[in-house]
């Protein structure tokens, strides 16, 4: 694995370890009150076009990032609306 292939994987890594303690706090609390919805949906339809791009040209650690992130994000789309 070459270098930038290897930062690209990390990079992934830790985008998406970002977003799992609001994941957690929020099926912990049962709250997704101060979650803003339009920020979730604009940041999915974002990820999801990364996940394109990613496909476009060949980039794994895109589109496997991505697509990590992109299950995030709707999991806190679909918290928001049942908690």
């Amino acid at each position: 694995m070459d270098a930038a292939t290897w930062v690209g994987y990390v990079a992934g890594t830790m985008t998406v370890i970002a977003f799992v303690p609001q994941v957690v706090k929020t099926w912990r609390s049962r709250s997704a009150a101060d979650v803003s919805l339009a920020m979730y949906l604009i940041f999915a339809f974002g990820v999801f076009l990364w996940i394109v791009y990613g496909l476009v040209i060949h980039s794994t650690p895109v589109v496997v990032a991505n697509v990590a992130t992109f299950v995030l994000a709707c999991t806190m789309i679909v918290f928001k609306g049942f908690f």
